[in-house]
């Protein structure tokens, strides 16, 4: 008895939000302008958290991308944290960082059993123009290293090849250049074998770079140039700060690695035990706590013109589904005279608002994947990232609006004296 009784309540549900959403669009159709301006609030709102969501989404996958070009199992051996720090007249006091600093390094890594740490390359890192003919580069991110720096590299080549060990050693005037430098210098043809004037001075080109791409649409990984670190010395200058990039075993062990190193690094310093350190070992979750305060930026301010916007347009909906309850007064009365339940009159207006949220949040995301394909085709280095993930907060925000909204008009329509209803001019 009770299934059956069941059975009719979901039968009898069916129809009534079936035959809702019928004179809902109905509704919709005889009052379009009405219901456009209605739902505007629900379209804003929803445009503003799919962007957001978007935006978030776009630069973890930027932020991430990116880092897999840094390399997530390299330490880096610096002068300076890459983090703000207050106390910056001690930082710049510290002692020059020196590229011997690396060998040393080396023989302290081959001579410690089960080292968490495999090699320690020495860089030097400068900004340089690049010339060939009457074609220039400007701000090249130009670098001298050894020929270890494979090993701790994740960049591939669009042709050539690295330094050789011999080139190294001897410091010979080669160079690997990014992507976009050499297609700026040699848009027509190879680059392999042309010599190039790194500030007046000629380098033979032996490799370029894949295409890398940028960071957040920041700076790009393209636009650089790595030279022998004898090369470099004797061309640039040997009294630049160096980095020590130091490529570690398991990158799930970096903290073990990084006191391994941090302790390797004191010897070769020659510190005191009660001497603090005076540099700093550098990591990628340096750079991930950076982003933190954006995305939070974002989301905060996401939230406030999303939050307002939904508000207005609950308030708007709310307003005109209690305008339409009056309209229909007698309606409801005629339809509560040959029985009608309050459920089906409830039903009915809730839906109707519900219905207008959802029209308003499909716009909404209409317009909003539509914004997010414009700026992607405007600027192909900035990160943004539909997914079908906000499709679906998309539509349960609009529900969730329309239930809201709707549900207090929708109670005073229902709860209406029939034989009052039938009275009302």
């Amino acid at each position: 008895m009770r299934h059956n009784k069941f059975i009719e309540l979901v039968t009898d549900l069916e129809i009534e939000i079936t035959e809702g959403f019928r004179i809902a669009l109905l509704q919709i159709r005889a009052h379009k302008m009405r219901s456009i301006l209605t739902a505007l609030g629900v379209i804003i709102g929803i445009i503003a958290v799919t962007l957001m969501g978007s935006a978030i989404s776009g630069i973890e996958t930027g932020f991430e991308r990116s880092l897999a070009v840094i390399g997530d199992d390299i330490l880096y051996v610096e002068k300076w944290p890459w983090h703000h720090v207050d106390d910056w007249w001690n930082y710049r006091n510290r002692r020059r960082m020196e590229t011997a600093y690396a060998d040393q390094l080396n023989r302290i890594i081959q001579a410690t059993p089960n080292s968490q740490l495999i090699i320690a390359v020495p860089t030097l890192n400068t900004v340089r123009s690049v010339k060939f003919g009457t074609q220039e580069v400007k701000g090249v991110y130009t670098q001298g290293t050894t020929q270890d720096f494979v090993v701790t590299s994740t960049t591939a080549f669009h042709e050539g090849r690295f330094m050789t060990d011999a080139e190294a050693r001897a410091g010979r005037n080669v160079v690997i250049l990014g992507y976009d430098v050499a297609e700026a210098l040699f848009p027509t043809g190879s680059a392999l074998d042309k010599t190039v004037m790194i500030d007046s001075n000629p380098f033979r080109v032996v490799g370029v770079y894949a295409k890398q791409g940028t960071f957040l649409g920041l700076f790009s990984f393209d636009t650089w140039a790595v030279v022998p670190l004898a090369a470099f010395q004797k061309t640039f200058s040997r009294h630049i700060d160096a980095s020590i990039r130091v490529k570690i075993k398991d990158k799930n062990r970096t903290q073990d690695a990084i006191s391994e190193l941090t302790g390797a690094m004191r010897r070769v310093r020659g510190l005191q035990p009660e001497q603090k350190d005076d540099f700093s070992i550098n990591e990628q979750e340096a750079l991930r706590s950076t982003i933190g305060p954006i995305k939070s930026g974002i989301a905060i301010a996401g939230l406030f013109v999303t939050g307002l916007a939904l508000f207005v347009g609950a308030i708007g909906i709310m307003n005109i589904t209690y305008v339409s309850v009056k309209e229909r007064t007698r309606e409801i009365g005629t339809r509560k005279a040959v029985g009608a339940k309050r459920r089906t009159i409830l039903l009915q207006f809730l839906i109707e608002a519900v219905s207008i949220c959802l029209i308003g949040g499909a716009v909404g995301l209409l317009l909003s994947w539509g914004m997010c394909a414009a700026v992607a085709a405007a600027f192909p280095s900035f990160p943004m990232q539909f997914s079908l993930g906000l499709v679906g907060i998309g539509l349960i925000v609009s529900t969730l609006t329309g239930i809201f909204s709707g549900f207090a008009p929708a109670v005073s329509a229902s709860r209406l004296d029939p034989i009052e209803a039938l009275r009302y001019e």
